[in-house]
């Protein structure tokens, strides 16, 4: 179900939480993937982002590295998703 929305619910607690509010692109895209590498298949991380690119590329990456992209919301500065590593 690699880039797909998945059926968890938002209060399942994230593994890792990355702030990543005032980076601009590329930085958030590549600062998950820096986060997600080390970590086991299913964990399950938070970021946040300021980047408004951010709703179009966090997306593509998990389509991309195989991770499930949990949830995506908008908040009032930009961007939280929920991402679990594939």
């Amino acid at each position: 179900m690699s880039g797909q929305v998945s059926s968890d619910t938002p209060s399942d607690k994230p593994d890792l939480i990355l702030d990543l509010k005032g980076l601009k692109c590329p930085l958030p895209v590549l600062r998950t993937r820096k986060a997600l590498k080390p970590l086991a298949p299913g964990t399950l991380i938070e970021l946040e982002t300021t980047d408004p690119l951010a709703g179009l590329d966090i997306p593509h990456m998990c389509n991309e590295d195989g991770h499930t992209l949990v949830s995506s919301e908008r908040t009032e500065t930009g961007h939280r998703f929920r991402v679990r590593r594939g």
